[in-house]
């Protein structure tokens, strides 16, 4: 078949591999509906996380089981699916405890930019559907496996509650189901950090109140005001850069949380500042197999619709113009079609 293949920064490749098949028999071999890439995708494509080689590329997927390893049990072949970025035993006492991003036998997805993709540990990562998702449905469904969940993540660490005040740093693809989510748990102001227009308007489609355009000291002193100099109980920092978190530092009032998910790159914390700043902090890679039951429910219900994130579709063969849509801010999120 032919897959996603990266080869050095600003290099991706649309090239012939080997088919995927069972390697361990908690495997499963699934038919890709869509995928699609994801901005943590741009930090080896820019040339700012090291790649050894070419890599396979890809971590969000759905679709549809057509092979099963023999110790595989809660999946069977013809079955609808979503699986995490985070592959995961769940049964393992990080699983047990919500942390399925940390289970003892996780690693990482990879290789699901392609038509077919080997996903590991098929029982403890996979979530199948009781009947097949119409077409409409698949980019929502997409969204869920990784972008919707980490968002969802962002949102629950920074305990963002009902009625609450929240902040979003970053008006990306993450940024923006970091709205969506505190707007489903309730939140009663919700105020995105965004300098682009349609991301602006995306961001108060799933629910955002207020719109803040500035950044650095005059964003901070912006949101200081809105919020009559207290600052947010919940902050999500969705981005990973220095910038962001000291963002997402200065708004957040003393014994409010900072939901950290944007993949840190230049950032560093001041002992001194944090000791007395007095800010709970919890995030990391986001363990979205302990929300996808939830999540996919609300998606078939059509209660959220955040395939809408996707801006941009192409057939998977044009992925290079993908990268660089995404690369460039032409796109917020590439769907990826996969016809064959």
């Amino acid at each position: 078949m032919y897959a996603t293949v990266m080869h050095g920064p600003g290099d991706v490749r649309y090239e012939q591999v080997s088919d995927p098949r069972i390697e361990k028999p908690t495997d499963a071999i699934i038919k890709l509906s869509a995928t699609c890439i994801c901005g943590s995708d741009l930090w080896p494509y820019r040339g700012l996380s090291e790649r050894n080689g070419p890599a396979h590329m890809g971590h969000e997927y759905c679709g549809v089981v057509v092979e099963v390893g023999s110790e595989v049990k809660t999946v069977k072949p013809g079955q609808f699916v979503v699986g995490s970025f985070c592959l995961s035993d769940n049964t393992c006492p990080h699983c047990a405890f919500g942390f399925h991003s940390s289970c003892q036998q996780g690693e990482f997805m990879t290789g699901a930019q392609a038509p077919y993709a080997r996903v590991p540990l098929a029982d403890g990562t996979l979530v199948a559907t009781v009947e097949m998702p119409d077409a409409d449905m698949i980019p929502h469904m997409l969204a869920v496996s990784d972008v919707l969940g980490t968002g969802w993540y962002a949102a629950d660490a920074a305990q963002v509650r009902k009625g609450g005040t929240v902040v979003v740093v970053g008006d990306g693809a993450v940024g923006l189901m970091g709205v969506l989510a505190a707007s489903q748990m309730g939140a009663e102001r919700i105020i995105a950090m965004s300098r682009h227009a349609t991301r602006q308007q995306l961001a108060r489609e799933f629910g955002a109140t207020d719109i803040v355009a500035e950044r650095g000291a005059d964003g901070i002193a912006r949101i200081m005001d809105l919020t009559d100099g207290v600052g947010a109980e919940s902050v999500l920092e969705c981005v990973g850069m220095g910038e962001s978190m000291d963002q997402a530092m200065g708004v957040c009032r003393p014994g409010g949380a900072i939901g950290y998910v944007g993949v840190p790159h230049g950032v560093s914390f001041d002992g001194q500042k944090l000791f007395f700043s007095q800010r709970r902090m919890l995030g990391g890679p986001a363990p979205v197999r302990r929300f996808l039951p939830d999540l996919m429910d609300r998606v078939l219900k059509g209660a959220i619709r955040p395939g809408k994130v996707f801006d941009l579709v192409l057939p998977i063969a044009q992925v290079a113009e993908g990268y660089r849509a995404m690369d460039e801010r032409r796109a917020i999120k590439t769907l990826l079609r996969v016809d064959e």
